[in-house]
């Protein structure tokens, strides 16, 4: 058990997000194992309120891209407050998002906020955000140790993706995941993470 553990620590520590993503091709199948993976994720009364958009098609993306940068462009010329920018600075980020046409693959996490019963009928769903948000961090956990990048991208607001890929009324963009192979000149800031000192408590 501490060796699994110690082995899966050593991985997540090798986690980065990437920006600059290789046009190689990546294996889908992989990609719908992580899917999976993700699906095993517990929800508020198992109602497993999800949905994922995996989009390999470039003019797909091209569309999704355009959409995301009408609205990010907004956003940082309009939106976003000075402590907001500030806190951006350091990474480097801005308006441009090239990344969601270069990378081979996106998926697209929609959260389900009520279900659809096949008469038509409403079933509540319980715990729809942070279910979505332990399913996302399954899905981003699984890719990293299958060997692919991945960016966890929140254009606000993401109500285009819902029209650009069809879905139905009752599901909401949760989170936009490029995902690939890092370019060869990928760059990444120099991050440190919150040891656990500063992570854990203990009574």
């Amino acid at each position: 058990m501490r060796a699994r553990a110690a082995a899966f620590l050593a991985t997540m520590q090798r986690r980065r997000s990437v920006r600059s993503f290789a046009p190689d091709p990546i294996p889908l199948d992989v990609v719908r194992v992580a899917i999976a993976a993700a699906g095993t994720a517990p929800s508020g009364a198992h109602m497993q309120p999800w949905t994922f958009v995996l989009v390999t098609d470039p003019a797909l993306k091209r569309e999704i891209r355009a959409a995301a940068e009408a609205e990010e462009r907004e956003t940082y010329d309009h939106r976003m407050s000075d402590e907001w920018r500030a806190a951006l600075a350091p990474l480097g980020t801005d308006w441009h998002k090239p990344f969601l046409e270069a990378a081979p693959a996106l998926i697209v996490l929609f959260r389900q906020d009520f279900g659809l019963d096949p008469d038509g009928a409403r079933r509540k769903h319980y715990y729809v955000q942070e279910s979505c948000g332990i399913a996302l961090g399954i899905l981003i956990s699984a890719l990293h140790h299958a060997g692919l990048a991945t960016l966890t991208h929140t254009p606000s607001p993401m109500a285009f993706l819902t029209a650009l890929l069809g879905r139905p009324g009752n599901e909401k963009p949760f989170v936009l995941l490029p995902i690939g192979y890092p370019a060869a000149d990928c760059e990444v800031p120099e991050l440190t993470r919150k040891p656990l000192a500063e992570l854990l408590i203990e009574r």
